[in-house]
């Protein structure tokens, strides 16, 4: 549900390993997908085209479908909605696993759809489109979700199709975890560069660095302890992105093994008109600050060029990012 970039590598994927895969998206996707059919590849050189004779694709989700599973991977501000459409079309008790970035998705959803079974998950990794039909990982990682008995007869399947999947009896802290890396989306949307050459930069590393940092203070006071999604433990991330741009590289090599054409899926949003999922991220660091009676204005202000990128459309440099922020 949502075949985006997220849902269209998934699905595709599990599709290639021979699972029944119905994909429901918007028109213009599928109108690629019709005609295209739909490719997967990634840094790895792996290559996974599937013809559009193979695909089932679907502007809302078919009734009586009954479907064993869903994988919910639209933006975060379509929530709500999806899982109304999902309650009309599904059977109750369906299990559909949150594929979505930030923390309030599976609460938002139960509200709408609570006849659903909701389970909280997590994609680490970033998939670009690059051409209709045409998805492509450029960075790596481990699917992560909830623990749940409908899950635990799923995992053979995803790991045929390439997609192991780890599950966690406290998802919280990996959210969290994925969340702290998740606050450069704005930085590199903001550059209008690919991810390998906005890490690079090293005023826009400055930028990062400084949102993450403000982000663990307001985690310890929470006492929330974020989970090591990098090769790096959370609280060493800033001092990393701090080191000048010669260091950087050697001490971050690991981190630094994206692909040249990969951006975060906030670029991708900016350039097509799109509504960005800056609350869903950013927003989560400042309502945590509000539940503590304290501020984020790091992530306060980077949230507000976001949101006025419609009205400028300029990328960002370095320099320019920073003295926006206020970062010395």
């Amino acid at each position: 549900m949502g075949a985006g970039s997220i849902g269209c590598w998934l699905g595709g994927r599990l599709a290639a390993a021979g699972v029944p895969v119905h994909f429901v998206g918007r028109p213009r996707v599928l109108q690629a997908l019709r005609e295209h059919g739909l490719t997967l590849t990634d840094r790895d050189g792996g290559h996974a085209p599937l013809p559009p004779t193979q695909l089932s694709l679907h502007e809302v989700p078919p009734p009586r479908l009954a479907p064993a599973l869903v994988l919910l991977c639209v933006k975060s501000g379509g929530t709500a909605d999806a899982a109304r459409q999902l309650a009309a079309a599904l059977p109750a008790g369906t299990p559909v696993v949150s594929m979505q970035n930030g923390l309030s998705n599976v609460p938002s959803a139960q509200a709408a759809a609570p006849a659903l079974q909701w389970i909280a998950g997590m994609v680490p990794y970033n998939i670009a489109e690059v051409g209709p039909g045409r998805f492509h990982r450029g960075t790596s990682g481990l699917l992560a979700a909830q623990d749940h008995p409908a899950l635990r007869a799923w995992q053979a399947a995803f790991d045929r199709a390439g997609l192991p999947l780890a599950l966690h009896a406290d998802l919280r802290s990996v959210q969290w975890g994925k969340l702290l890396l998740n606050l450069n989306n704005a930085v590199n949307a903001l550059s209008g560069l690919p991810l390998r050459a906005q890490l690079l930069d090293a005023d826009l590393r400055l930028c990062t660095a400084a949102l993450i940092e403000e982000t663990l203070a307001l985690l310890a006071a929470a006492g929330i302890v974020p989970a090591k999604m990098s090769p790096l433990p959370p609280a060493w991330v800033p001092r990393v992105m701090r080191l000048p741009t010669p260091l950087f590289r050697l001490v971050a090599s690991g981190s630094l093994r994206i692909d040249a054409q990969a951006r975060s899926s906030m670029a991708d949003d900016l350039a097509l008109g799109r509504p960005t999922e800056i609350d869903a991220l950013q927003g989560e660091v400042i309502r945590l600050a509000r539940s503590l009676g304290r501020a984020a204005p790091l992530n306060e202000r980077i949230s507000a060029l976001v949101k006025a990128w419609p009205e400028r459309r300029q990328p960002c440099s370095g320099r320019a990012l920073r003295e926006a922020l206020g970062i010395g």
